[in-house]
Parts: C-alpha cells; structure tokens; sequence
C-alpha cells in the first residue's frame, strides 16, 4: 500500500506541474489560475472518491488516489504563496479572489463528487 500511496503521489504532482504549466502557456495575467483549477478539480475527485468508500466502493481507492494522487495533485502552500504575492504587488482584489475562490469552489466541488457518488446522506 505504501508504495502504491507513492506512486500516486507522484503521479499526482506530475499531473499538477503538466496541467498549471500548460495553463501558463496558454493564458497570460498574474491570476494563479491552474493552481484554483487544479485544487477546484481535487477536491472534487476527492469528494467523488470519498462518495464511492461510504457507498461501499473499496477504501483502497480513496487512499491510493485521494491521499495519494490528490494529495500530490492538489497544493494548498501553492495557493497561499500565489496569494502572499499578490498582495505583495498591490493586487489585492484579486489576492482576496484567489483566496476566497480556492475556498468556496473547492468545498462545492469536494460536496459536487460527494453529492454525484451517492456518498452526500448520512
């Protein structure tokens, strides 16, 4: 189990340098926007997952790719470092936007998978 945690963890953090590299590429301004879209998508997966365990899906699965890929795959220290800096040019609308976006759309995306899974009572 512990190797499969870091195998996916490390695909995890493959996947985030790919996918907020290529948002980079494609999209210019300041706004850290692949790292909100990149914890915005872990955190539904990871409510998807957790959806799937109380629903009686294998516990393998959220451990392995939740703790394992999403924890490597999402990054909260990005995010408040994303958001330090803006503050730090001057940006401070949009240093409130990255924080308080990364909050309110990674909890409803974390209840959306829950909710989808079949995992949202109990």
């Amino acid at each position: 189990m512990i190797v499969l945690l870091a195998l996916a963890g490390g695909l995890g953090a493959v996947a985030r340098f790919v996918v907020d590299g290529e948002v980079k590429a494609r999209r210019r301004g300041s706004f850290p926007v692949g790292v909100l879209a990149i914890n915005v998508a872990g955190s539904f997966l990871l409510g998807l997952l957790t959806g799937l365990v109380r629903a009686g899906a294998d516990d393998a699965w959220r451990l392995v790719l939740g703790v394992g890929f999403c924890g490597g795959f999402t990054t909260f220290s990005t995010t408040v470092v994303d958001t330090v800096r803006l503050a730090q040019r001057g940006e401070v609308r949009a240093a409130v936007g990255d924080a308080a976006g990364t909050l309110v759309l990674a909890v409803a995306a974390g209840g959306l998978g829950l909710l989808l899974a079949g995992g949202g009572a109990g």
